[in-house]
């Protein structure tokens, strides 16, 4: 079936003996280095396909996911997040893919926005995604989405953020902060690794991690300050769950690196 016969169909109006096949040929192309293919075609279908999915189907897109997750190609390894988020939106979260994801996203070397052949690859902007979808998924606790995004921004890296991706793990932490159930000290704790991190700091050019981190939390502070709202939504800003404490917490830490901010 050509790719544009077989993603103009809707899932539901497959025979049952056809689905699983129809799944298969999905995320192969969710791994394809060509962008009409993988973006255009595939991604988009996973996101109008997976409310139709039965849960067992849900079940196992997300487990291959957690494969890509692994695999040699970054555009397949960048674009299960996405699918990720997609499956957290209807509901569906286990712990495996917890793991698996936790495991990728801070030690993702392929930080590249955008590539003339692949497209998006955008591996820290779509780990952020989901990260800012997890922070609204009832049962799951805030504090380790703070440090995931947290370890994702300190690990080692020569790539400068050149596509926004600090403005999206900015946003993503903010969806974090907005947690009901977090505590004043929570809210704040993630950045004490942050605080040690700029303080090793030395005299001449600033490390890529470095300059990514501060922009991130530079971002951050403007969306405490104002409040956050969902993305492509028309949704009123929301405040932080302890907007005085991040704020001030922000402050002092871009503080080290700025101690011009007073």
């Amino acid at each position: 079936m050509a790719m544009t016969h077989r993603y103009a169909v809707d899932i539901r109006d497959l025979p049952a003996a056809d689905r699983a096949a129809a799944l298969g040929a999905l995320c192969d192309d969710l791994r394809s280095p060509d962008p009409a293919v993988r973006d255009d075609g595939a991604y988009l279908t996973a996101v109008r396909w997976t409310p139709s999915l039965s849960p067992g189907e849900r079940g196992r897109l997300g487990d291959r996911m957690t494969v890509h997750l692994a695999d040699h190609a970054v555009q397949a390894r960048s674009f299960a997040p996405l699918v990720l988020a997609r499956l957290v939106e209807t509901g569906d979260w286990r712990p495996g893919w917890w793991t698996a994801f936790a495991r990728w996203y801070p030690a993702e070397t392929d930080l590249r926005g955008h590539d003339p052949v692949l497209g998006w690859v955008h591996a820290a902007a779509h780990g952020a995604d989901l990260l800012a979808v997890l922070a609204r998924h009832p049962g799951q606790p805030p504090q380790p989405l703070a440090e995931l995004a947290t370890a994702r921004l300190l690990a080692p890296t020569d790539h400068l953020f050149d596509a926004q991706e600090d403005d999206r793990i900015a946003y993503a932490l903010a969806r974090i902060l907005g947690h009901p159930d977090l505590t004043e000290a929570d809210s704040v704790r993630w950045l004490a690794p942050v605080a040690a991190a700029f303080r090793t700091g030395e005299p001449g050019p600033v490390p890529a991690w470095a300059s990514n981190t501060m922009r991130t939390l530079r971002m951050l502070y403007v969306l405490a300050d104002r409040g956050v709202s969902r993305r492509n939504t028309d949704e009123p800003a929301r405040p932080l769950t302890h907007r005085a404490a991040v704020l001030e917490g922000l402050a002092r830490t871009l503080a080290i690196v700025a101690p011009y901010t007073g």
